[in-house]
């Protein structure tokens, strides 16, 4: 893998893989509904809808046949602080990929009739969301975590919000937003690197925005209690707590006590409350990382009669981890299974080039696999202690969607807070 700037000062990650006939290239920009405002919720992603739909040389429909034409995949996807358009072909297609995103990227057309479409494919889509409460929970837990700051945004946005779009505020955000110093571009694949920079060069070296980014606040982690009354046969529950940024050299001992606690089969949470008692079909954790904070999740759908007992054996589990830490077994088991993922996770051209985009994007520097694999094997039991005493120094936050909340608005979100004082 190889850092190369073009001409404009546009960043590159090249990473060639003669071993393989695919070539993944995407186009990463630093902007997601973290920067955007209460008046504009929403316009990131309708952004990298409309650029779908259209530009002074292609129909929609031209730039579905350019990709199905050639037998690759196109795509994009927005997060809560980057958005990415991305494209897997075959080698010899690479330079009718990057002219078609490049093309998307620089002319799309935000045809009002257009967007009028789009706007109602997205209000489906938040209709689809609410309709999927084990998805909305979610979204409820990171209010219920950060409060009003952005990272609480909903990335779709609100109906209210997206009918009063136009084209031109579409374009304002653009213009904003989608610079040369906060956009990378990141290229995996059977490819070499000077043909690949001199394409990029052709199609991206007339790219000009240039500006300053905002100063991003930092969230406040806030542990309050959002429930959201809905008619559904299980009660979804999520309980949240401070988690570690990208940037914190606990991350892999937070990504460990995750996967011990509730990552997989073999943990915590899955052999106790599926395995042993039977009280939830889907029961799990995840830890999520952001610029500067983070967040520690789990998630359990059980019925009503059985929530309160999920809710006591989940935090009957985390009392037991907090007083006596994890087991050298589940320490270990954990240190292979994420070397292992983490492996198996670089065979596909797609993956690295999503771990290349990310990382320079965010962080500015790339480890080597090894230099990772050293990390991980470098964690203690100790580092594992400190981290679970910063997840639960907070009253953790809850949030529920469900018919009723009984069993959980009367759960003590600052019960780890007052064993520990």
């Amino acid at each position: 893998m190889k850092k190369y700037t073009l001409s404009n000062g546009l960043r590159v990650i090249v990473e060639s893989i003669p071993t393989c006939r695919s070539v993944s290239f995407g186009i990463w920009v630093k902007t997601g509904s973290r920067n955007e405002t209460p008046e504009n919720s929403g316009i990131s992603h309708f952004i990298e809808h409309m650029l779908f739909k259209g530009t002074k040389q292609r129909t929609a429909k031209d730039i579905a046949d350019v990709f199905d034409g050639i037998g690759g995949n196109v795509n994009a996807f927005t997060s809560k602080e980057y958005t990415c358009y991305y494209a897997k072909v075959l080698d010899q297609h690479l330079p009718i990929a990057v002219d078609a995103l490049a093309d998307m990227f620089f002319e799309s057309e935000f045809d009002e009739g257009e967007l009028a479409k789009e706007k109602n494919v997205i209000l489906e889509e938040i209709s689809m969301y609410e309709d999927t409460p084990d998805d909305k929970v979610h979204d409820e837990a990171s209010r219920a975590s950060y409060g009003n700051h952005p990272l609480a945004y909903s990335i779709l946005g609100d109906e209210s919000r997206l009918m009063a779009m136009n084209a031109d505020t579409l374009r304002t955000f653009m213009n904003s937003h989608y610079r040369i110093d906060n956009t990378v571009i990141s290229v995996a694949g059977n490819v070499e690197p000077e043909a690949v920079l001199s394409l990029l060069e052709k199609y991206f070296g007339r790219f000009n925005a240039r500006g300053t980014s905002a100063v991003l606040q930092p969230p406040v982690f806030k542990g309050e209690y959002l429930f959201h009354k809905k008619k559904t046969e299980q009660n979804h529950i999520c309980l949240s707590f401070q988690g570690c940024s990208i940037n914190d050299p606990r991350l892999y001992a937070m990504i460990l006590l995750n996967n011990a606690i509730g990552g997989g089969m073999s943990s915590r949470l899955f052999q106790e409350i599926r395995e042993k008692r039977g009280l939830a079909y889907s029961v799990y954790s995840y830890h999520t990382s952001y610029a500067d904070s983070g967040l520690y999740t789990i998630y359990a759908g059980t019925a009503p009669k059985q929530t309160k007992d999920v809710l006591d054996l989940t935090l009957e589990l985390l009392g037991e981890v907090s007083a006596q830490g994890l087991t050298e077994a589940e320490l270990h088991r954990g240190k292979e299974q994420l070397k292992g993922s983490l492996i198996l996770s670089l065979e596909s051209t797609s993956s690295r080039m999503n771990r290349n985009g990310k990382n320079e994007l965010m962080l500015g520097r790339h480890y080597t696999l090894d230099e990772m694999l050293e990390k991980i094997d470098e964690v203690s039991m100790e580092t594992i202690q400190e981290v679970t005493r910063h997840m639960l120094a907070e009253p953790f936050a809850v949030a529920m969607v469900g018919t009723n909340d009984k069993a959980a608005q009367h759960v003590g979100r600052n019960y780890f807070v007052s064993s520990s004082t």
